[in-house]
């Protein structure tokens, strides 16, 4: 017995001196220093004010261990807060217990206490009122009052206590709903884990990134986001189970194969070798479908090294299905069933239509600047090169023979008020990005019925008549001009369709238009399948200048696309699908290459792809050479879907633990520096 108390001083003088020289913090961090000094400040305060050099007694130290070990053992919960609103009448005069976090304790005076305790999901609250001695009339233990005094508001608790009957309550903590017409006495209190004074958690706080876990717990926006997150994910799993999908998890260390994006490698301790995490599950998909699984779908985790914006993280989640013996249109019927089905379960909107709208893309591009159109916003684009003069071309743009395009906004019924907004917007940073266009800047006209010609008189007398009755003109219209080059359209955007949703955006940010309301649903169609290589975008770095628009595993759509793959594969349709919701994509998909000999003479002979290359799609080749079947699927972007139906701004406000700007998680920091012995073990040097 001697030499076990000896072992356990020995244990606690160790403990001691980790606590003095850590403060109980997490070392190696500014944070940890700064929170070091504070402690050290206020250990050197004696209680008269003056400075102290007295250390905290060693003894002091056992108190975290003593307290973490009766944390082990706490009274399981009777009830949820949440349940005992719905149950009040049968509880009045019973023994409750209850978990969750100390809310601001008001004392009313020595004896007398009144608190809230937030339920664990912190959702709901309920009061507790804390006698003392003198208040508690000799009824029961008043013991639990004294500790609670010590205990910390936001702390962990176990609470019991008796419920009462009380005035109907107001309001509770900000977030919560207050349990109305009961409260507890409290008789019992447990401090599972005591909150640190040195943070302050308050409604109007604002936490930083590296505080995540304080932001999720101080904003119910983001707690209700996750919570949708995972009600949508059930609904998906439910209806795509109802269809006879079959959820299938696929490798996540999977091979570098060219197929758009750049990758992540993983080296491995074999010289050389590296896996690549996933893009996405497409080749594993396809390999199921040859595999003679009919239906498949997974939450896939996807990881692509790209430039972050507000849509777009270096992982993501996407809803991933694929189908055998089917075309495009059997996935885009299943995908309007599932929409349907999360728009009427989780928004209670039930009017979606049966079929939704669709529009190719060289209509997208050609009416709206964008493969993915938001038409309520009208502002619809028209080619004028007919009316507009040679003189006034050179003044707009150095092209030669380009196209010129307009479009019309309109605002308010006034000239001046249509002129201070194009001012103020040209004048914004927003449109440095348009006014330096090396193709030429936009060009602005005001239709001012005070002017000449309505202020169109730079178009001449016929051309300013035929636009006033083409684009139905008002006074206070402001038509936009622009070039472009005479070519046909590639990528996700022109420059006009840009500028039109920059300036919607500004319209509706000064009050001078309403933003659309509604849910705009719309296939967008008919790819291009193949698309002009650039630095930025080299595709599958074949030698014949061209990438593929999506991935070299698309279909061709018909026959005649497939005829020009030899003649002329820049003007060959890909059957390629994206649904679009208020501008943006929610998702894309295709009918894929099924034949080997097929998927083969597209990566060789239009890609012009060389051996090597060649040689990292072999697996894929050899699958489908086994007899494997038609088949198409799709893949939804789900943070953007999420975001979509929540009406956020940016997909970081529906994951939990998102990547900065930079790729970066201050929270956990992450990416962290690769040691020496890391370095060496795969085989790794760091590039001077």
């Amino acid at each position: 017995m001697q030499l076990r108390s000896r072992e356990a001083r020995r244990s606690y003088v160790a403990i001691s001196r980790f606590i003095r020289l850590h403060c109980a913090t997490p070392f190696g961090s500014e944070r940890a220093l700064a929170v070091k000094t504070s402690c050290c400040q206020r250990r050197q305060i004696g209680t008269d004010g003056h400075s102290s050099n007295k250390e905290k007694p060693a003894g002091r130290t056992k108190d975290f261990v003593e307290d973490f070990k009766r944390s082990l053992t706490f009274p399981p919960p009777t009830h949820e807060i949440e349940d005992i609103g719905r149950r009040c009448e049968d509880l009045i005069g019973k023994n409750v217990t209850v978990h969750g976090y100390l809310g601001e304790r008001n004392d009313m005076s020595k004896g007398l206490s009144f608190l809230p305790v937030v339920s664990k999901d912190l959702r709901y609250s309920i009061q507790i009122v804390s006698l003392g001695p003198k208040n508690a009339g000799g009824d029961g233990d008043c013991s639990a009052h004294a500790r609670l005094k010590s205990v910390e508001a936001n702390s962990a608790v176990a609470v019991g206590g008796i419920v009462r009957i009380r005035a109907p309550a107001k309001t509770g903590p900000p977030g919560t709903t207050m349990v109305p017409d009961v409260e507890i006495e409290l008789r019992d209190l447990q401090c599972l884990n005591e909150f640190p004074k040195d943070i302050v958690l308050k409604a109007e706080t604002n936490f930083p990134p590296a505080q995540r876990h304080l932001q999720i717990r101080a904003e119910r926006h983001l707690r209700d986001a996750l919570l949708f997150r995972a009600r949508a994910a059930q609904t998906c799993r439910d209806e795509l189970g109802r269809q006879a999908f079959v959820e299938i998890e696929t490798p996540t260390l999977f091979k570098s194969t060219p197929e758009g994006a750049r990758e992540f490698l993983v080296p491995t301790r074999n010289r050389g070798l590296a896996y690549a995490l996933p893009q996405s599950p497409q080749q594993y998909k396809q390999i199921l479908m040859a595999s003679g699984v009919p239906r498949y779908y997974q939450m896939a985790r996807c990881f692509r090294d790209e430039d972050l914006r507000a849509d777009r993280q270096p992982e993501f989640t996407q809803l991933d299905l694929e189908m055998s013996f089917a075309t495009g249109e059997d996935v885009m019927r299943c995908i309007e069933t599932l929409v349907r089905r999360l728009w009427r379960d989780l928004l209670g909107i039930d009017g979606l239509p049966a079929e939704f709208p669709r529009m190719s893309y060289d209509d997208a591009m050609s009416r709206y600047g964008s493969d993915k159109p938001y038409p309520k916003l009208s502002m619809e684009i028209s080619r004028i090169n007919h009316l507009v003069s040679a003189d006034l071309v050179s003044k707009t743009t150095p092209l030669s023979n380009p196209i010129i395009e307009v479009l019309r906004l309109r605002i308010s019924e006034g000239a001046r008020a249509a002129r201070d907004f194009i001012n103020s917007f040209m004048a914004s940073p927003q449109a440095k990005t348009f006014l330096e266009n090396p193709h030429g800047g936009p060009g602005v006209f005001v239709v001012d019925a005070g002017q000449p010609l309505q202020g169109l008189h730079a178009f001449g007398f016929e051309a300013a008549q035929r636009l006033e009755d083409a684009l139905a003109l008002e006074h206070g219209d402001t038509l936009i001009t622009q070039a472009r080059p005479r070519a046909p359209f590639a990528g996700g955007s022109t420059v006009l369709g840009n500028l039109r949703l920059a300036l919607h955006q500004a319209a509706v940010a000064q009050g001078l238009l309403h933003a659309p309301e509604g849910f705009d649903f719309l296939w967008v169609t008919d790819f291009p399948l193949f698309s002009p290589a650039t630095e930025a975008e080299p595709g599958q770095g074949g030698t014949a200048g061209l990438c593929s628009t999506h991935h070299p595993f698309t279909s061709p759509k018909s026959a005649d696309d497939v005829d020009l793959l030899s003649t002329a594969p820049t003007q060959a349709k890909a059957d390629h699908y994206d649904l679009v919701l208020n501008g943006v994509e929610l998702g894309g998909g295709s009918r894929r290459i099924h034949d080997a000999r097929m998927q083969a003479f597209i990566l060789k002979e239009v890609l012009k792809m060389p051996r090597e290359r060649l040689d990292e799609f072999s697996h894929l080749l050899e699958i489908l050479r086994a007899g494997c079947p038609p088949h198409a699927g799709i893949a939804l972007g789900f943070d953007r879907l999420i975001a979509v139906m929540l009406g956020r701004q940016s997909i970081r406000d529906v994951i939990a633990f998102p990547k900065g700007g930079k790729g970066d998680d201050p929270l956990v920091k992450s990416p962290s520096p690769m040691s020496k012995a890391a370095l060496e073990t795969y085989h790794l040097r760091v590039a001077e």
